[in-house]
This record gives structure tokens, C-alpha cells and sequence, in this order.
């Protein structure tokens, strides 16, 4: 089969189209007929061996497909590695069904990005009806659908950050209420008068570096910040413990793979209401730009220069 493979880490120069046996389905498993993949910024991480989980090589890259598995069931899967190909392995209980009414991108996009905005509104910060949600990169993959989840569930303000005046733009025909310039420097201000003068009740951070310090210092007395990304590859400021009772304000982190060590099959909740709001007209995945095997540089390269907008996927068949 055709797949994108790394034998060393490194930038967008390491992903290189080769020739690999295909993968074997062992029990408990399903060989899936890759008609998409998903590409996430974390994939950049797992290239240069940055990510939460440490890579081993050599390594075939891409966490989620979407594709066909024995018996013609179609199905979106979590695949850790391999997405990157035109076969992959998937644990049974990391593949669901995708109705019908779903498209391959749309798929794509909820099994991560999608899944990601639900889990930050509905269990790490607890949105309530009438509150202000600030959501930073608010073009990208999780940004487009947490605005979008933010105003369905009754945010009284939602605010945007993104870096260019399109992506801004796209932000506000998503529901924002409105969208300031991410690059600047007075962030925190920005952020209060983009309220209305009042701190915020909760924000969405994946940027890490001075985004995270200044946002932390917008939320109002118990607010809460959930951090789910460094794409600045930048650490924020230490938070001391003490400071955080200054505004009773809250930090939370969240990594979706911890969604499976919670009871109930949570990730089954957050894809049936993402599919149903989908199949309703009322939440949409922005596609971002499709790649075949041989442009995958050019997508990491688009990636990490902050260029793109929305989910971007893999076309393994070109």
C-alpha cells in the first residue's frame, strides 16, 4: 500500500510517500479501506516527537480515518498511527458508524475537533446558559465547532480570537459576536472590552506563551480556562496555586485520549449529538483543504504557519 512514513524526526521535511506492506487486523481489530484521513496539528507534534504521548519509529503518522471496514460497514476510527495510508488498523472499540446523512470531512471532523469542543464545554468548563466564552483560534478545527457549540448551548457572549482578518470573518458567520486580532498585545484589555468592560467567564486556550497568560488574567471571579494545546510551542508563565484565588478562577487541562477512562461510553454521547446537530443543519465542519500523499509536507508546512482554516484531510488514493 501507499502510506506517508518518518524514519527521523523532524519539520514537514521528514514525511516522506513510500511503498509498505499492508497492515494485518489482529482480534478485537478492523482493517479499514482509507477513503480519507484526518490531518490535526497534533500530527505536527508527532513528527517532531513533541507530543504527550512519546513516537517510536519508524512511524507511519495520522491519528483518525474514515473509511470502509469488512462487511461495507462505513465507518470514522481513532488509529493512534498509521492514518496515513491507504489501509489502517483500528481497535473495534475506536471505530463508529457514520450515518448516512454524515460526509467523509464532516466524520473527520467531529471524531477529533468535534468530540474536543464538546468534551471542553460539557466537562471541563461546564458552560452555563448566559455566559461569555472566549474561544482562541477560532478558524481552526476546534475553534469553527466550539464557537458554533458555544452559541447552540446559550453562551451570552462568545468571543473569537484568530490571526487574519478572513479567519476572523469566518468566525463571526459561525456565531461569534465578535473577533479581535489574536496577535494583540494587550490581549487581556482586548478580551474585557470585547465584553463589554465585565472579565469573562470562560475561555478556550490553545496557544500557549503570553495567549495563555493574558487570558488567565481576563477571567472573571470563577471563571475557568481550559487548556488543551501549546501550537506556539511556547510554555505559559507558572501559576501559583495561591494566585488563582485572587478571581477563584479555574485551570483545566484536557488530552481526548482520557475521554476512554471515563464511565459510560462518553465518546459515543459526544459523536451521536455532533452527528444529529450535523444532519440537522445546525453544525458544520469547515473543510480546510484536502492533500493527496504526495502534498502532506505542504499540509504540515500550512499547519505550523498557521495558513489554514477548518478540517484538513488526506486523500491516500492520490
Amino acid at each position: 500500500m501507499r502510506a506517508i512514513q518518518i524514519t527521523e524526526f523532524g519539520g514537514p521535511e521528514v514525511l516522506n510517500a513510500t511503498e509498505l506492506p499492508d497492515p494485518s487486523a489482529g482480534p478485537g481489530h478492523l482493517l479499514i479501506e482509507v477513503s480519507r484521513a484526518g490531518i490535526n496539528y497534533a500530527d505536527t507534534h508527532q513528527a517532531d516527537n513533541s507530543y504527550l504521548a512519546e513516537s517510536a519509529l519508524p512511524l507511519v503518522p495520522g491519528g483518525e480515518v474514515v473509511g470502509t471496514a469488512p462487511g461495507g460497514r462505513r465507518v470514522v476510527a481513532l488509529v493512534g498511527t498509521g492514518g496515513y495510508a491507504e489501509r489502517a488498523v483500528a481497535p473495534e472499540a475506536l471505530a463508529w458508524d457514520v450515518p448516512d446523512a454524515i460526509d467523509d470531512v464532516t466524520a473527520l471532523g467531529m471524531i477529533v475537533q468535534g468530540a474536543s469542543a464538546w468534551l471542553l464545554l460539557r466537562r471541563s468548563v461546564h458552560l452555563a446558559e448566559g455566559e461569555s466564552v472566549v474561544v482562541h483560534a477560532a478558524a481552526g478545527g476546534v475553534g469553527t465547532l466550539a464557537v458554533q457549540l458555544a452559541k447552540a448551548w446559550g453562551a451570552g457572549r462568545v468571543i473569537a480570537t484568530a490571526s487574519s482578518e478572513d479567519k476572523r470573518a469566518l468566525a463571526l458567520e459561525l456565531g461569534a459576536d465578535v473577533a479581535i486580532d489574536a496577535n494583540e498585545p494587550a490581549l487581556k484589555d482586548a478580551l474585557i472590552d470585547a465584553n463589554g468592560g465585565r472579565r469573562v467567564d470562560v475561555v478556550l486556550e490553545m496557544t500557549g506563551g503570553t495567549v495563555t497568560d493574558q487570558s488567565l488574567r481576563a477571567l472573571a471571579p470563577f471563571g475557568r480556562l481550559a487548556f488543551y494545546g501549546m501550537a506556539s510551542r511556547q510554555e505559559p508563565a507558572p501559576v501559583r496555586p495561591a494566585a488563582l484565588m485572587a478571581h477563584s478562577t479555574t485551570i483545566a487541562g484536557m488530552w481526548l485520549a482520557h475521554v476512554f477512562q471515563l464511565p459510560g461510553d462518553v465518546m459515543r454521547a459526544a459523536l451521536d449529538e455532533l452527528f444529529g446537530l450535523a444532519a440537522q443543519g445546525r453544525l458544520r465542519v469547515i473543510g480546510g483543504g484536502e492533500y493527496g500523499l504526495a502534498e502532506v509536507r505542504r499540509a504540515h508546512e500550512d499547519l505550523r504557519a498557521r495558513r489554514t482554516t477548518g478540517k484538513l484531510v488526506l486523500d491516500p488514493s492520490r
